[in-house]
């Protein structure tokens, strides 16, 4: 038999080990992962570099529709693609689908846009709970709910996340849950503001750690009591953990490597939400630890980028929360396995494998199996590099990382057999695919 495509002489990487082997792609699929050579039509040397799955980004905002001046797909998938990032789940603020009928516009908006395959998450809607089933029914990724009104759209009071729960786990459908308390924000806002401050200092103080733990706690009580499927997304400290037992835990880079302090001198380039909440290098160690322990489950970029100007465009209460991510989160992995925080074993699970499992696409996305989509991300673990403003290709064209030396990067990345991505720049048109979520009613291709 001859293969399409060859990746030969690398280090294939998985959640269950690493080992010398030589990986085969037929008709878009992985065909074969052994040690013997096979014939093929192209052959990749893949010697001295580590071979993964394509990452799983399971929380990203590309303002597609909405937006532009923010992020596109266009732009957001390139950044996905070069960075080593295969599959996507993307909600936006700006344009939320509440609807089965808002899902299949933005999916046809889409057509030929995406560099990645992408799901699509929507978000639900205190007064129209009655949408939850049928938009899961119509493949959405997952189901998204705020504890507190931010970014434009309405937060559930506990009733409120308590029906939601409850129509959710009726219809079998994932949660996703941004968990912070609207009456406790509320309240550090009006003293703060009776105060007059405009300085950064005021994020933290003002989407206080009390009101992440209290959202938490409420979060989780209610999911259990209902049997609903819940992940919390962007989990920020040790102490949070804590406060999410029986949830899924999501957590992003920035709450391993930025340190609350930031936001006194970079401001509103620090301003997202839950803040940064490490006050030294050893709070950062524990979240290390608790990724690398599983008591994080999965690790998402949560890309919500503004541009430089829009950061700058007024004061620190109104500018746009969020910060860039898409382009730097498994560099910023990739530089804990380095120095040993993590395994890169570890790191498979946590951005490829655990993302898929939770949201329904594995084994087609976050896998090495036979079968399994020919999503594959080569790395070069050694490779030092600086990361800099001017090499960001997501609009915003700034980086919180900006000036630091990470080690370890993406340097070929592949989507279903075909090269999207090398040396440090995509190489391919468009050609993303739309990923039903679990609970559409015709399953994905590969799936039963």
């Amino acid at each position: 038999m001859t293969f399409d495509l060859a990746i030969e002489g690398g280090e294939v990487v998985t959640p269950r080990g690493r080992r010398p082997a030589h990986v085969y792609v037929s008709d878009g699929s992985v065909a074969l992962v052994g040690a013997q050579r096979h014939d093929a039509r192209e052959r990749v040397d893949a010697a001295g570099l580590l071979v993964l799955p394509g990452m799983v980004d399971a929380h990203v905002h590309f303002m597609d529709p909405g937006d532009p001046s923010r992020e596109d797909f266009p732009s957001g998938s390139a950044a996905a693609a070069r960075a080593g990032v295969t599959t996507v789940i993307e909600h936006t603020h700006v344009a939320p689908v509440i609807s089965a009928d808002d899902l299949a516009s933005k999916r046809a908006h889409l057509l030929g846009r995406s560099h990645v395959d992408f799901a699509l998450a929507a978000h639900a809607w205190p007064d129209r709970l009655d949408e939850v089933e049928s938009i899961w029914r119509a493949g959405a990724g997952f189901v998204k709910a705020f504890t507190c009104t931010t970014h434009g759209l309405p937060g559930f009071d506990a009733a409120a996340l308590r029906r939601l729960f409850a129509r959710a786990a009726a219809a079998g459908a994932v949660c996703l849950v941004h968990c912070e308390d609207e009456s406790l924000t509320a309240a550090a806002e009006e003293e703060l503001r009776a105060t007059g401050r405009e300085d950064g200092g005021i994020v933290p103080l003002w989407r206080n750690l009390d009101a992440e733990l209290a959202a938490l706690s409420l979060t989780a009580l209610l999911a259990r009591r209902c049997g609903a499927r819940v992940a919390a997304a962007h989990v920020s400290a040790p102490e949070a953990l804590e406060c999410a037992d029986g949830l899924v835990v999501e957590s992003c880079p920035q709450y391993l490597a930025l340190r609350a302090d930031e936001v006194a001198d970079k401001g509103a380039f620090r301003k997202f939400t839950p803040p940064a909440r490490a006050a030294d290098d050893s709070e950062l160690q524990a979240m290390w630890r608790a990724l690398a322990t599983g008591r994080i489950q999965f690790i998402s970029s949560d890309h919500a980028p503004s541009t430089v100007e829009q950061k700058r465009a007024g004061s620190i209460w109104d500018v746009h929360f969020g910060l860039p991510g898409i382009d730097t989160t498994l560099s910023v992995l990739l530089d804990g396995a380095s120095a040993g925080r993590i395994s890169y074993e570890r790191l498979v699970e946590a951005y490829a494998e655990a993302p898929a499992r939770h949201y329904g696409l594995w084994p087609r996305k976050g896998s090495l199996e036979r079968g399994s989509d020919a999503d594959l991300v080569l790395l070069d673990p050694p490779e030092r590099w600086t990361v800099r403003d001017e090499d960001v290709l997501s609009k915003a064209g700034w980086s919180p990382y900006s000036g630091r030396t990470l080690t370890g990067r993406a340097v070929r990345t592949y989507l279903r057999g075909r090269l999207i991505a090398a040396g440090g720049e995509p190489v391919a048109e468009p050609g993303g695919r739309f990923l039903p979520g679990a609970g559409a009613a015709e399953p994905q291709p590969g799936q039963s």
